[in-house]
This record gives C-alpha cells, sequence and structure tokens, in this order.
C-alpha cells in the first residue's frame, strides 16, 4: 500500500510537471507576442507624436526604393523615415535626434532685420540623386556606398565632400534650373511684413522686379486616377517651395489660390494634377476670383492628366494619362515653355417641365461637352458602382473596363433608343429635324471619349477642326454604343447636327441620363439651354496630343 501511494504521488507530481510545462508552452509565446506588439504600438506612437510636432514633413517606409543611409548614425538602412521636403532619411531609432539635429526647408524666412534679397545654401549631407555631378569638379556624386557628398535643397547643386570649401556654405544659393518658378522664403517674409504694415508697393521686392519670373503652384488631387498624387506632391515640394504646393483633399482651391494675391499681377502659373473633374473644380475657384474683383491675379493653367477620361488634358497637348513616365523636372520645364490661350467656359441650365415656378433651374458648368443618351448611360453606370465600392476604381485601365462592360450591355439593351421622337434641338434658336438617333452630344473642345476627335470621325470628309476658343459648340448624333465603339476606332463618322453660339435641347417625355464633364444624372422632362459664360486662361503644350490608339496605350 505505501509503494502504491508512493507511486500515485509520483504520478501526480508528474502530471503537475506537464500541465505547468504545457501552461509555459502556451502562456509563453503568447506573452513574447504581447509584448512585442505592445512595444511595436509604443514606438508607432511615439514616431506618429514626433510626425505631428515635427516642421519636417515625415513620412515612413518599410523599404527605400534606393540605397540609403541615415543622416545621424551613417548606417545603412533599409527601412525607417525621409522627410518630403528636403529629403532627409533617418532609421527609426534615431528619429528623434534628426528632427531637433536638422532644420527642413524654410517656407518663409524668420527673424531677419530689414527685407534680405537673397539667402545661403541649405546643404543636406548624404543620400545624393543617383547621376548627380558635382558643380566644382564635376564628376558624379554620391558612387562610394556610404553617407557621403552634399545636396543643396533649394537649388539641388551636389558637391563632393572633399569639395566642400567654406565659400559653398556661405554663398548665395541661385536656386537652380527652377529659379523662375520658385517662390523664395524671403519674398514671403517680406511681403508678409509689408501687409502687416499695409504697404502694396511690391514691385521693389526681389525677385517680384525680375521680368521672367513666373512662379508655379501645383494643386494636387490625391483621390484621382491612380493615386499617384501622393508621390508627386513629394517630388514637388523637394524642388519648390513647400508653400507652393497644396493638396486638394485637405485645402480646397479656392482657398490655396489666395497665395495668388502675393505675386505679380498675370504671372502665376498653376498646375493641376487631377482628371478633367478636378481642373473644373480649380476653374470654377478662379472664377470665383473673378467675382471678388481679385481678376489681375487670375493665373493660368497647366494640367498633368492623372484621371481616367483626361479629353480636355489631351486637347491641350497635356497627354491623355500620366503614369509616371515623366521626370517631374521635365514636368516643370513645360510649365514654363507653354503658351497661353483661352478656353470657353459655357452655362449649362436645366429647367424640369411643369415647375417653372416652384423649382430652381439646376446650372451647371461645362468646359468638355454635354450629351444625352448611351455614353451618359455608361456615366450613370459607372458612377452608381463606383460610389458603392470605391476601392474597386483605383486603376485607369479597371475604369476603362467598366465603361467597356456597360457599352457592350447597351449594344443589346437600347435603353436609349428612339430619342429623336424624344427631344427637339434648336441651334441658335433654329429648330433642327433629327434623324434616328440614340445620342446627342454637345463638344465644346476637340476630344471626347478619351482620346477620340469627335467631330472630325474617319477625317474623312473637309470638315473643319474643332476649336475651343471660338465661342462655338459642335453637336453631333450617334445611333447607339456600338456606333460610339466604330467612331473611337475610325471605323465610322456621326451623324454632324451642325455648329451654334447657343444650344437648346426639350425632352418632351420619360426619363433620359445626361451628363455634362463626365457628371451624370437621370433626368425626367426638361428644356436644357447651353450658353456662353466666360473664357478660362490656359497653358497649351505642343506635341503631347495623342489620338485613339495611341491616347489608350497612354493611358493603360
Amino acid at each position: 500500500a505505501g509503494m502504491e501511494g508512493s507511486g500515485d504521488a509520483s504520478r501526480a507530481v508528474a502530471d503537475w510537471r506537464l500541465a505547468v510545462w504545457t501552461l509555459c508552452s502556451v502562456l509563453l509565446p503568447v506573452m513574447i507576442t504581447a509584448w512585442c506588439s505592445f512595444q511595436r504600438s509604443r514606438r508607432q506612437l511615439l514616431i506618429r507624436d514626433i510626425f505631428r510636432k515635427s516642421k519636417h514633413d515625415w513620412h515612413y517606409t518599410d523599404l527605400f526604393g534606393q540605397p540609403s543611409y541615415c543622416c545621424v548614425c551613417a548606417q545603412h538602412i533599409l527601412r525607417g523615415a525621409f522627410c518630403g521636403c528636403c529629403g532627409l532619411r533617418v532609421s527609426e531609432r534615431c528619429l528623434k535626434k534628426a528632427d531637433q539635429r536638422f532644420l527642413c526647408k524654410e517656407i518663409m524666412m524668420r527673424g531677419t532685420a530689414g527685407a534680405p534679397s537673397s539667402m545661403p545654401h541649405h546643404w543636406i549631407r548624404g543620400n545624393v540623386p543617383l547621376c548627380s555631378c558635382c558643380i566644382v569638379c564635376k564628376q558624379q556624386c554620391g558612387t562610394q556606398p556610404k553617407l557621403c557628398d552634399y545636396r543643396c535643397v533649394w537649388c539641388q547643386y551636389t558637391v563632393h565632400d572633399e569639395c566642400m570649401v567654406d565659400c559653398l556654405r556661405t554663398e548665395d544659393c541661385t536656386f537652380g534650373e527652377f529659379r523662375d518658378l520658385i517662390i523664395p522664403p524671403y519674398y514671403l517674409s517680406a511681403i508678409n511684413q509689408m501687409r502687416k504694415e499695409k504697404r502694396t508697393s511690391y514691385e521693389k521686392v526681389v525677385p517680384y522686379d525680375r521680368k521672367h519670373w513666373m512662379p508655379v503652384m501645383v494643386l494636387a488631387n490625391t483621390r484621382s486616377g491612380n493615386n499617384m498624387g501622393e508621390t508627386l506632391l513629394g517630388e514637388f515640394k523637394m524642388l519648390l517651395n513647400p508653400v507652393q504646393v497644396f493638396d486638394l483633399s485637405k485645402i480646397g482651391p479656392a482657398k490655396a489660390l489666395q497665395l495668388c494675391t502675393w505675386l505679380p499681377c498675370n504671372t502665376v502659373r498653376v498646375l493641376v494634377c487631377g482628371g478633367d473633374g478636378t481642373v473644373g473644380w480649380v476653374l470654377d475657384a478662379i472664377d470665383e476670383m473673378k467675382i471678388k474683383g481679385q481678376e489681375r491675379y487670375i493665373p493660368q493653367v497647366a494640367i498633368l492628366p492623372l484621371g481616367t477620361g483626361n479629353d480636355l488634358s489631351n486637347t491641350l497637348g497635356w497627354g491623355a494619362g500620366y503614369a509616371g513616365e515623366v521626370p517631374v523636372e521635365q514636368i516643370l520645364r513645360n510649365v514654363m515653355e507653354a503658351d497661353g490661350i483661352k478656353l470657353d467656359r459655357w452655362k449649362v441650365q436645366v429647367t424640369n417641365k411643369g415647375y417653372y415656378n416652384l423649382r430652381k433651374p439646376k446650372v451647371f458648368t461645362m468646359n468638355n461637352y454635354f450629351s444625352i443618351g448611351p455614353d451618359a448611360l455608361m456615366a450613370l453606370n459607372f458612377h452608381a458602382h463606383r460610389e458603392k465600392t470605391p476601392s474597386l476604381f483605383s486603376s485607369r485601365i479597371i475604369n476603362k473596363a467598366v465603361y467597356f462592360f456597360y457599352g457592350t450591355k447597351d449594344c443589346l439593351v437600347q435603353e436609349c433608343k428612339d430619342l429623336n421622337k424624344k427631344v427637339e434641338l434648336e441651334l441658335d434658336g433654329e429648330r433642327i429635324e433629327l434623324p434616328n438617333l440614340e445620342g446627342i452630344i454637345v463638344l465644346n473642345i476637340g476630344y471626347w471619349g478619351g482620346g477620340c476627335r469627335l467631330w472630325e470621325g474617319m477625317g474623312d470628309e473637309p470638315y473643319p477642326l474643332a476649336r475651343h476658343d471660338d465661342g462655338l459648340l459642335e453637336v453631333v448624333g450617334v445611333h447607339g454604343s456600338f456606333h460610339c465603339a466604330q467612331i473611337q476606332v475610325k471605323l465610322a463618322n456621326p451623324v454632324r447636327l451642325g455648329q451654334a453660339h447657343t444650344v437648346r435641347l426639350i425632352l418632351k417625355s420619360s426619363k433620359m441620363p445626361m451628363q455634362v464633364d463626365g457628371e451624370p444624372w437621370a433626368q425626367g422632362p426638361c428644356t436644357v439651354t447651353i450658353t456662353h459664360k466666360t473664357h478660362a486662361l490656359m497653358l497649351y503644350h505642343s506635341g503631347e496630343q495623342t489620338d485613339d490608339d495611341d491616347a489608350s496605350s497612354l493611358s493603360e
């Protein structure tokens, strides 16, 4: 019995030990995981706190796109933080030291006596751009696998460690290739001081009096197209004064454009990074400046196309779509070299039938085109699905595929047939007899449908090219979605209904899809009147227009 008792006790001890080890084997990984998760969360909170309080434009990355070295400890790093304005790169553990030790680009000079007209270079050591050359010896910089060489954050000049001399540290910065586009910090500080003193004689402030100074503002919609806006914002901030670069998802164009009132009259150029809708948004804000009496500060507008259609951009020579194939430096050169032109803007008034005294008419501003019929139906279906699942529509290729799907569906269903029996069309007060149609398109610009010259069609008939500054609208008809597709690949011509200064369209019965510049809606019986509203000052870049196949290949 004693032996049996001792055996039971030893088995109990063994079972207890097994239970303890089993518990430890389960709890220990859980505790280690929880501790690591806590430390990671704590570290992320500290990083976010530094980002929030810092004057640098810090961004965290899990993998740098090129060999990078920490600006504090000089060690090679694969991940860490970088400043989107001055280009500093730092490891996670050195972030706080870097934030305290290094200054970022100054938007405005502070604490200076008098009105300075120059400023010294702002040198940053290491991580110089690939293929950059030393301004002293003209040899390539950044070739050694370590933290080496210097770059000025304003003029972008680079210099070897051994070529850096005291005079380079103290000499005035020239602002480099883009000096005519950059707003210097000392200019803003001088204007700010003059405004406080209620003085408006800016003419003697440098570089206000410089002949070729044409400061540029960059307005980027980070939600357009392939979501390239975030990357572009950082690249433009590196080359320009960060105060010139605006994220339209955080600040509206009306507020951003008030910077024009600090700058010389009739010299400012605005680069809009986004689709045709973003461009229309900015042009509406410019019209508001005219209403406020700020017409002499109106800027000229260039476009970097990030949207899906980009027909206005294509018409003005900026291409049918941007996917990063052109360096940002070349984009700024194109903006400098572009020529000023005018763009007609039109008022579209939609008055519902039977509600003249009860409802105000809907009023739109048109830059590109108005349509009723199959292409408006495709746009309506596309927008309905994009609002339900916006995450699926971040690619230009997917967007075009969805349009193709709805176009194919309409070829089979023909929801807009017998349009000619449902509407009346008047051009400059003269009624037009309509043939059998499914859609009517009123054009202000040459391109339509993502790169198709609709008015010219196949180009086999002697019709003059459509212009965007002649005060005339081109009106065409289409027989359906299949006919639209034939026109886009130059296998058919549209039904040309005429040109006019004023277009009036009466929808007599039923509900039909309509759109103005890609913004669709379903409309009941109404009268649509299109009249000239104003002109917009745009910038035209020659040599970048693409037609049909070229346009689609660029978009993809």
